[in-house]
């Protein structure tokens, strides 16, 4: 399974590059950067043949969130209409700035919606959104499912012994590598009580990670993300006590994390690529992301 996983993560890329790198040599007299663009446009090609699974939930007010956060303000300030006499002189709704076109006022928290969290949103000092490398953007896909065990067990952790199963299942898990961790959590979206999913005595229960998994990942493994489909690192149990003990861990590393991914259920475990995209607030302390997968 081993040979597998690397198969399907690089063959796509280094196959073309050796076929096209072929070519080039036939082709003595195309320029070195001529070449590496004919590469690029045929992995594109490829590519775009593939099947794509948006993993990001779409964002609007009253979605779940954090509880200490304030829900989205969005308002319209201009609007198609043109004047209704048909004359030049331009009219537009009393609630808006102008008329013409569609546009809006966003006003959210940073982790809205499915959101990155960069180290700095809990480590003065680290890395902010707009410090974040491309790079690190494009990545193999760890998809971890423990959607039976978190039905069985609201308070559900992964434990290293799992993260050990699923290597020895497909291999070692790659540097570099963006691991998820499937529960289904998502299936309860947009149902923020559901997600909460608070006892009697207001105590939430959901799943979530585990330190010695966590350190196993970002300390041996050296992948470069990981992402979740609940609000929050911790179980619920802990968040519920204001432990963020796991997500401060994460972030401490200066490694950037993603919360309320959605759609793990329709992605393979292992051999998929994943896309992690976000504007760039400079000193951006958090913002909604774009992410999606493209299978092999």
């Amino acid at each position: 399974m081993h040979k597998v996983l690397h198969a399907v993560i690089t063959s796509l890329f280094l196959g073309l590059l050796c076929k096209t790198s072929g070519a080039a040599d036939a082709a003595s007299n195309r320029s070195t950067s001529e070449t590496g663009a004919l590469q690029l446009w045929q992995i594109q090609k490829v590519l775009a043949s593939k099947k794509y699974v948006d993993l990001t939930h779409a964002f609007a007010p009253g979605i779940p969130r954090w509880p200490g956060f304030p829900d989205e303000v969005r308002k319209t300030i201009n609007w198609y209409d043109p004047p209704k006499d048909g004359s030049t002189v331009e009219e537009k709704r009393p609630d808006t700035m102008g008329s013409g076109f569609f546009s809006e006022l966003f006003t959210h928290v940073g982790q809205w919606g499915t959101h990155v969290d960069p180290p700095a949103h809990f480590i003065n000092g680290l890395r902010t959104v707009d410090q974040i490398d491309p790079k690190e953007m494009v990545l193999p896909l760890v998809v971890i499912d423990v959607h039976e065990e978190a039905a069985k067990n609201p308070d559900y952790t992964l434990s290293l012994e799992r993260v050990k199963k699923w290597e020895k299942d497909h291999g070692p898990i790659p540097a570099g590598a963006f691991v998820a961790m499937r529960t289904d959590w998502s299936k309860r979206w947009p149902d923020a009580a559901k997600m909460e999913n608070k006892d009697a005595t207001g105590v939430a229960h959901y799943p979530g990670w585990s330190l010695p998994a966590l350190k196993y990942l970002y300390g041996q493994r050296k992948i470069t993300a990981s992402g979740h489909e609940t609000t929050d690192t911790d179980p619920g149990v802990a968040a519920s006590k204001d432990d963020y003990s796991l997500e401060t861990y994460i972030l401490s590393t200066n490694h950037y994390q993603i919360e309320l991914l959605t759609n793990l259920d329709q992605v393979p475990e292992a051999g998929a690529i994943v896309v992690v995209s976000f504007p760039k607030p400079k000193g951006g302390s958090g913002f909604p992301a774009r992410v999606f997968a493209i299978l092999p």
